[in-house]
Formats: structure tokens, sequence, C-alpha cells
């Protein structure tokens, strides 16, 4: 099944900001996450969907190649690179050999250069979901991943002796041939990679008995990671060097963690800012009083003042999540909701007729304003 367009998945457009972006994927990957929609299959493959978007669009040059080329730029059979790959090799081969069929040679620089120039290792992505606590606090983790590594052995040279390390026969350490085939149009001559090195130009001809002659190894390593107190769904943690191995002496790649934060069963998060529901009685919220009210950082006093409504706000400042880059911390908003009581008794129930029997205007403004309201558009 095709795949479908980033930009549609995340639902911005193609002009949207890095902002922009990340927001959008934050807002559906807390619809989508796995914990909100246990045993769904579909949230779990929208979800899966989103995240594939947002590491290529959250990235600069993995968005400037996909608005280039579309899937294809990620796609090994089209020429691309894939994820953390090399540029667009195959391209480059199909052009060198049509350069060579006319002109005898190769792009300059071709063959055993690019086979043996130095090349970054790939980037690993590593997913991790934090609980809300851990990702507000922040804490330290212990993370497995595995990446191939240099060979301890032949130091990544394929050989343990530089003496096993032999220039090509059939090449003469070019790295390529040359192909003389009869077609319509006559005797053309191509220029192919070397089928005896790959294009390296060398010959192993007693490889290193640990990693067989390619010079690296596949091994499963453990690291322990500090996550900074305020990130949240959509964070990208990178690991410098803790990729895998580069080629010809080329530096390790990274490892990208990215963060996806549980749902918390009282506080909603946006940004740094906190939000939180409080349901209250009728009579606290009439009479006035002092409530103590959840925070991030433990319980605080909350004053309510005499004739508070069903959604009003109040701000505790500071009470919020520390700013990921260390520029202070978000606030806490605390929602009122004003709970009708239920199941009341007759004498409870006398009582609220004899307060009735008792208002006037003056104690329920809001409602005498909006029926003064109806009465002038409905005469």
């Amino acid at each position: 099944m095709s795949k479908r367009d980033y930009y549609e998945v995340l639902g911005v457009d193609k002009s949207a900001g890095e902002d922009e972006i990340k927001k959008a994927y934050r807002k559906l990957a807390m619809k989508y996450h796995p914990d909100r929609n246990p045993d769904d299959k579909e949230a779990e493959e929208k979800f899966k969907e989103i995240n594939e978007a947002y590491e290529v669009l959250s990235d600069p040059d993995k968005k400037s190649k996909y608005d280039q080329f579309g899937h294809d730029a990620f796609d090994p059979n089209m020429g691309g690179a894939g994820f953390g790959g090399a540029g667009f090799g195959g391209f480059e081969d199909m052009f060198g050999d049509i350069f060579g069929s006319m002109f005898g040679g190769g792009f300059s620089g071709g063959g055993a250069s690019r086979q043996n120039v130095r090349q970054k290792g790939r980037d690993l992505r590593v997913n991790l979901t934090l609980s809300f606590e851990d990702a507000v606090f922040g804490c330290k983790k212990e993370i497995k991943i595995r990446r191939t590594e240099t060979c301890d052995t032949c130091g990544g040279k394929g050989a343990v002796n530089d003496s096993d390390i032999k220039t090509c026969d059939k090449c003469h350490g070019t790295g390529q041939v040359r192909v003389t085939q009869q077609s319509l149009f006559g005797t053309v001559q191509t220029v192919k990679t070397c089928d005896e090195c790959n294009g390296t130009g060398k010959k192993i001809v007693n490889p290193c008995k640990t990693c067989g002659g390619e010079g690296t190894v596949k091994k499963q390593r453990t690291l322990s990671i500090r996550i900074p107190a305020g990130v949240d769904t959509g964070s990208v943690l990178p690991l410098r060097g803790e990729g895998e191995a580069g080629k010809n002496g080329g530096p390790n790649g990274d490892v990208y963690i990215y963060i996806s934060v549980k749902p918390h069963a009282i506080f909603t998060r946006e940004e740094n800012d906190i939000y939180c529901k409080i349901p209250i009685t009728f009579v606290q919220a009439a009479l006035g009083d002092s409530i103590m009210v959840p925070t991030v950082d433990g319980k605080v006093k909350l004053k309510i003042p005499e004739g508070t409504q069903s959604g009003q706000v109040f701000k505790l400042k500071g009470k919020g999540v520390q700013n990921p880059n260390g520029f202070g911390k978000g606030n806490e908003y605390v929602e009122i909701k004003v709970e009708v009581p239920k199941n009341l008794n007759e004498k409870q129930k006398a009582k609220l007729r004899e307060f009735s029997d008792i208002s006037s205007d003056k104690n329920n403004e809001q409602s005498k304003g909006f029926w003064d309201k109806v009465k002038d558009n409905f005469k």
C-alpha cells in the first residue's frame, strides 16, 4: 500500500514551520498514543505513521530531500539513501555509466575514490516512552541499541596484517572495470564497479576471523542517558557519536531519542503550562472557601472567592513545567467545576426551595442578564 503524504499525515501545509509541525505532531501523538487506545490496532498504526512523518519533517535535511523527491528520497531501490544514508549514489552510478560509454571514463572522483572516501556512520533512532512525572522532572534511563562497531581485532581494516591486503588484480586498484558490449549502435564501452573488490580497489587474501573481512561487527550496547526536565512528546534528544561506525575512518553516526509521554490522570499539559480541573461543591462556590489543589510540586492552598462560577480559572504562577532550555517555569491553571448535588433527601430539597424563595435577581445576575436578552430579541 502506498504511503500517505507526510504533510497530509500531520495535517499541515508544506509551508509549515518547525513550531507548527511540532505542535501538530504533539496533538496527534497524544490522540493516538497506545496508552490512550489500548488494543486498538488502527490507532497503533496511525501512531507509527505519525512518528515516521515527524521524523522526516522535523529534520531540515530530510525535509529538504522529501520536498524534492518525496518518498523516493528514502527508498534504496530508487537510489535514495534511507534514514542516515550517504546520499543518492544510485543516480550517480547511472550517470557515471552513461558518461563512461560516451567518453571512456566515469565521473572524476568516482569508483574506488567514492568507495574509499570517509563516510559518517548511519544514525539510529530509539523511541522512548516516559511517564508524565519523568518528563516533567527529568530522569536517568538506560536504552539498548544494536549497532555496527569497528572490529577491535583488525581495527576496521578487514585483515589483521597489512600484508594481507592486496591490490585487486581485476581493476588494478581503480575500483572500476571497462565492459565492451555489442549493440544496435555498434560497440559500446561502459565503466562498471569492479565485482571482485566491490569498488574498493583492494582484496583481502586472509580476512580477519572476527569480522570476516568486513572491518565491522554487530554489537548490542546499553547506554545510560540523562533525560532533562521539561521534555515532552515530540522532543528529540541527540546522542552524538553513539550511532553506527563510520567507513574508511569516518566519524560514528548519532543516536536520536524520540520522546513520547504517557497521559496523566489529573493534569494535562500545553507547552510548559499545566491544566487541572477541580470540582467543588455548590456551597463552597457560593460562600467561598480555601482548598488544597494538586500541582506537579505537591499540594498548595487556593482561596476560592465567594460567588465563584463554574468554569472560572485561577492561575498558580510558576507551578508549571521547567523549560528544558532553562528559561523559567510555566504556570498551572486551575479550572473550577461546580458540582450540582444529586440524590437529595426531602429535608435538603425543602431547604433549597426555601433558599430559592428568598433569592433575588441580585443573587443570579448571569441568569437575569441572559433572560433579559431573550425578551429583547424574541418579543
